[in-house]
């Protein structure tokens, strides 16, 4: 996996867990979700590209 994948891997993880704390903690937010959902199908995208 190149860099700049694994990074975007790194940043979605880390975007679902942030996500989710704040679901836990104010209450779901649907763009933060959005967002979310966004960022994993660029990385998943990415992560595609890369092993084509």
């Amino acid at each position: 996996m190149p860099g700049s994948t694994k990074t975007m891997g790194v940043f979605t993880v880390g975007g679902l867990v942030a996500v989710t704390a704040y679901t836990v903690a104010l209450g779901s937010n649907g763009w933060l979700w959005f967002g979310w959902v966004v960022l994993g199908l660029l990385t998943v995208a990415m992560a595609a590209s890369r092993g084509a």
